[in-house]
């Protein structure tokens, strides 16, 4: 987004709104205002729980008991499942002056929008919404989105820390006659096999040793986190090295070049699969559920979740994935990853906030996190979506129609605002991750036993990385697009070149984005 841009539409926004307070009064709010004659229209942009599910249905009974119950005409959209898709899609709203009332936001567009006056204030909503507050913003998420003493946006606890691990075919091992890799040389012995000696018996060269795709976030570095199990290996994984004795950016650690070439080999030897550079996260996930490749980094629920598996399941019956430790690297490294503890925000636009919508969509929240929204948004229709079992946790068996439970694909689109209610109870993990017998296999499979499988392996702590700040947009691209250049061929990858690289790196920025990124490490007491 051009900065001039917003720059103009800040003012035009400050001028319009000089007179007007950060939440007008006329909606009603749990201290009695008066509530306006007609619904309260909110606009909401929301994370899809299943992106491939699409949407809730436009005569879904939960928008009407929204309008009778809270007087709102909710208007919902997804947002893309990409991440850098979001970002565009928010940056050009924000560019046309066009935000919605109430939108989920990543961190680094959120400081942007920030800047330039795009967000509104949100502290008085705390208070009109107690429920909430409680189970969803704590201290910790209260600081997060605290920007020179104001709260600029509404964290709810994310995705859960360490859900995700390194898995393998291990029926393809089997077949194969090998032993499940250890260590980085063990890893590229395997993906070859995996490549070139058939695995799946079906006589074509169709496989790959290993499969991923670009998922970055500013704590995660240029290759993102699919590739993260490999920076592992040499020390390097994530963006931030965030230990005191040797903070700073892992791109400019003599070990970086030796991760970077580890995987070039992986390329120059094509047994990863060579879409991973085009592939978006639907694509990905599609292509392991195909059979396209036999080693991955994956969430836990995206892989074990029974309606996820399933397409797998009928797809290869005998198919088998099982969780592994991440590559160890020459120096005995080892690492799933980077972890921090994750918030999704949501901002209220300066817009809704001019127009006296706070107390109306403080209301929504709240009625979110009551009993009823908490299990409509989360589970679906009691009796229909789901039962709760003798320890009241909801359950997908006992129904008139089990197609329907809310764990079966038919069901999805009523629970894509799960995201927006949960906040990683008990109650959650035990009904979000049910144990299940799968359709065609006959296989017992569970998810939080997946999850709590992937918690226990080696990974990297980076609390507070994700709190730094990101680099400029000409030194991110050039990061980014520097890192896939040498993999691709496009520069060599030599040590010399690499030097100059980073030399580059530093002249555009790269040494002043460490020393600030420490600075607030050190202010903010994440390094240890």
């Amino acid at each position: 987004m051009k900065a001039a841009v917003l720059k103009k539409i800040a003012l035009i926004l400050a001028l319009a709104l000089m007179a007007v307070p950060v939440f007008a009064a006329g909606q009603a709010d749990k201290s009695g205002s008066t509530q306006a004659a007609g619904p309260v229209s909110i606009e909401l942009w929301y994370g899809a729980a299943i992106t491939e599910a699409g949407p809730p249905p436009q005569d879904w009974a939960v928008l009407q008991l929204i309008k009778e119950k809270l007087n709102i005409d909710l208007k919902l959209s997804a947002l893309p499942s990409n991440e850098s898709d979001q970002d565009v899609k928010i940056n050009a709203a924000a560019a046309a002056n066009a935000l919605p009332d109430l939108f989920m936001v990543r961190r680094d567009p959120w400081l942007n929008l920030i800047r330039v006056g795009l967000v509104a204030p949100v502290d008085e909503l705390y208070a009109m919404m107690p429920t909430r507050s409680s189970v969803q913003y704590d201290a910790d998420s209260k600081v997060f989105t605290t920007i020179n003493g104001k709260s600029y946006g509404l964290a709810s606890p994310g995705s859960i820390a360490k859900n995700e691990g390194m898995l393998i075919r291990k029926d393809w091992l089997d077949k194969l006659g090998l032993k499940v890799p250890v260590t980085t040389d063990e890893y590229l012995a395997v993906m070859r096999a995996f490549t070139f000696n058939d695995p799946d018996g079906n006589g074509k060269a169709d496989t790959y040793g290993y499969g991923a795709f670009i998922e970055i976030n500013n704590f995660e570095e240029g290759l993102g986190r699919r590739m993260d199990p490999f920076m592992g290996a040499f020390g390097v994984a994530g963006t931030w090295n965030m230990t005191a004795a040797n903070a700073g950016l892992n791109v400019r650690n003599p070990a970086y070049y030796d991760a970077l070439a580890y995987v070039k080999q992986m390329m120059d030897e094509k047994i990863i699969d060579p879409n991973w550079l085009s592939y978006k996260k639907d694509d990905f996930r599609a292509a392991w559920k195909q059979g396209r490749f036999g080693i991955m980094r994956e969430q836990n629920a995206a892989f074990g979740a029974e309606s996820n598996y399933a397409p797998f399941d009928k797809n290869f019956p005998k198919g088998e994935w099982i969780v592994i430790d991440a590559p160890k690297g020459p120096k005995g490294h080892q690492s799933v990853g980077v972890y921090t503890q994750a918030f999704r925000i949501y901002a209220v636009s300066t817009k809704a906030a001019a127009a006296g919508k706070g107390p109306a969509i403080a209301r929504l929240l709240e009625w979110m996190s009551s009993d009823e929204g908490y299990y409509l948004l989360g589970w679906g229709q009691k009796g229909v979506n789901y039962a709760l079992d003798a320890n009241g946790v909801p359950t997908p068996n006992g129904l008139p129609d089990p197609e329907q439970a809310w764990t079966k694909p038919a069901a999805q689109v009523f629970t894509q605002l799960r995201n927006m209610v949960y906040y990683n109870g008990q109650i959650e993990l035990l009904s979000r991750y049910p144990t299940y017998t799968t359709a065609v296999s006959g296989k017992t499979m569970s998810a939080l036993t997946i999850m709590r499988d992937m918690q226990k392996r080696p990974w990297t702590a980076a609390i507070g990385s994700d709190a730094l700040p990101p680099p400029n947009a000409d030194l991110k691209r050039f990061y980014e697009q520097g890192v896939l250049e040498f993999l691709t061929g496009k520069r060599e990858l030599t040590k010399a070149n690499w030097t100059a690289w980073v030399q580059d790196f530093d002249r555009l920025g790269g040494k002043e984005w460490e020393s600030a990124g420490i600075a607030k490490a050190k202010e903010s007491g994440y390094l240890k």
